[in-house]
């Protein structure tokens, strides 16, 4: 008889959670975290780095970033990634150290930032509905091979369906609060 892990089900359905807390905190609201700089790489010693690895990042004002890149020879390369990211900055240069102003965010662009946000909760939803699929399928083999009995399956559907529900809960939870945290500001 196999039973069914709810725990690894939970743990595996949390790491799509996880992936769109990251996804969401790289999206500008209109006020500095360092973390929406997180998605920008920079050509360095001949590969793509990301700039958490070539700088250190700073936040000493609600809506100003400074980039303190290590590497002098870096700054221009490093300036001009930033400055052709999807973020919409404009960095100054002073030094090693790259000043970015976070401006006020227009009412449009707040909308686009929201739809931005749904489409990332959108493929959590699609990676846990995916993992729901794979293990009803692997009960279901189970049960074909006379491993568990009909009941049991239908339990163990239940249990993954129930689990599945409480995700996508978090889920719609979660986008609503960035929502809110982006029309607001």
């Amino acid at each position: 008889m196999v039973l069914l892990n709810s725990n690894d089900i939970k743990v595996r359905m949390e790491k799509a959670l996880d992936a769109l807390k990251k996804d969401l905190s790289s999206l500008r609201v209109g006020r500095a975290s360092s973390t929406m700089l997180d998605t920008i790489n920079v050509n360095a010693y001949g590969s793509i780095m990301p700039l958490n690895q070539i700088s250190t990042i700073s936040v000493p004002e609600s809506r100003l970033l400074l980039v303190s890149v290590w590497d002098n020879s870096l700054v221009a390369i490093t300036e001009k990634s930033i400055r052709e990211s999807p973020l919409g900055l404009n960095p100054m240069v002073e030094g090693n150290v790259i000043r970015l102003s976070i401006p006020p965010l227009s009412e449009d662009r707040r909308i686009e930032i929201t739809k931005i946000a749904s489409k990332y909760s959108e493929n959590a939803k699609i990676a846990v509905r995916n993992i729901r699929r794979d293990i009803i399928e692997n009960i279901r083999k189970l049960q074909k091979n006379s491993e568990i009995s009909e009941d049991q399956k239908h339990k163990d559907e239940a249990i993954v369906q129930e689990i599945t529900d409480e995700i996508i809960k978090t889920i719609d939870l979660i986008l609503s609060n960035k929502e809110k945290e982006i029309l607001e500001n």
